[in-house]
């Protein structure tokens, strides 16, 4: 027997009836929010901080990085491409009374270098080496010659108007003052040589007359005693040059330790050398004059003032700088000949 539909006895609907009518709502119960929540900046985790202070710092650091790099190769371009000193019209020995040609030499590895040259008097001639970004001094150049010394003063390479693009601050300078010895000996009436240097110019004549005897007497004013020295007097924020070393040697081609004097200035004896210093040198530690001194064989001579700055000997004490200084070619050069 079948069955039919049931039928409320209260509402007089039937069972389909019911399931297919949509239920009303309880008025007491919470309606849910169905709309997309948006985050409350106040309720954040600490993760969220942690991670945008960890964004932050390696931000911070890679800028500092980038910024200190850019700066350590610049550091090093301007110390292996000076910019090239520019001469003062009248800057000449003519300006001093002083006769002079102008001449050229050719380096062992190629370069052409433009130079001043005044005969000698005596028969011994005195090469003149500037120092780093400057240029052949007149002043140097006349003190000499008119003491009767023949005079060659050049610009090294990479300076003034020589060719050349790299500066190595003495190791390939070398080859420059030996062109420039080279020079003097070719010229009539040239016995002997000595040789005066300035700053890097001083810290090259060293280390060439370590290796040409031609040259018979040295006098290095305000000269390093090693290029590593430099590095820290010229670079004084210390994370910075490891950077400079690096970019300064890839870019010259040679290592910072390929310049040091003070390890070959013992060559030069039993040929004099005058070492002088200002001890309040800022560009070259002040050291650098007792430290090339006790390097030094005999016979050897040291000049040390207080109070003195890089290469103002000469302008400090004008009179004393030149009677001192050509005391000591006269005697080793000159007397007793």
């Amino acid at each position: 027997m079948t069955q039919g539909p049931v039928i409320s006895e209260v509402t007089g609907t039937t069972e389909g009836d019911l399931c297919a009518q949509p239920r009303t709502p309880d008025p007491q119960l919470p309606t849910p929010d169905l709309q997309p929540r948006t985050p409350d900046p106040g309720m954040r985790t600490w993760r969220y901080w942690v991670n945008l202070l960890l964004f932050a710092l390696v931000t911070f650091v890679l800028i500092l990085t980038a910024g200190l790099i850019y700066l350590a190769r610049q550091r090093a371009w301007e110390y292996v491409h000076p910019r090239r000193a520019v001469r003062q019209a009248g800057d000449t020995p003519a300006s001093y009374g002083v006769s002079y040609e102008e001449v050229a030499f050719t380096t062992p590895d190629g370069l052409v270098l433009r130079a001043w040259y005044t005969p000698s008097q005596n028969g011994v001639v005195v090469l003149v080496a500037h120092g780093h970004g400057g240029a052949r001094p007149a002043d140097a150049h006349s003190l000499f010659a008119r003491n009767r010394y023949g005079v060659v003063s050049w610009d090294f390479r990479a300076h003034g108007e020589s060719e050349g693009e790299i500066c190595t601050l003495g190791y390939y300078e070398v080859l420059d003052v030996e062109a420039a010895l080279d020079f003097a000996l070719s010229q009539p009436g040239v016995k002997r040589v000595g040789a005066w240097g300035g700053s890097m110019g001083g810290a090259t004549v060293i280390m060439a007359a370590a290796r040409r005897s031609e040259i018979e007497a040295v006098v290095a004013d305000s000269a390093y005693a090693a290029l590593a020295d430099e590095l820290e007097v010229m670079v004084p924020f210390a994370p910075l040059r490891p950077l400079v070393r690096f970019f300064g040697e890839r870019e010259a081609g040679i290592s910072i330790h390929d310049v040091r004097p003070e390890e070959v200035i013992g060559r030069i004896s039993p040929r004099p050398v005058l070492i002088i210093q200002g001890l309040a040198d800022q560009m070259v530690p002040p050291d650098a004059g007792e430290r090339l001194y006790s390097a030094a064989g005999t016979p050897k001579y040291l000049w040390v003032e207080p109070d003195v700055g890089h290469m103002e000997m000469m302008y400090r004490f004008p009179l004393q700088y030149e009677q001192r200084v050509i005391e000591f070619f006269d005697q080793a050069l000159v007397s007793g000949r």
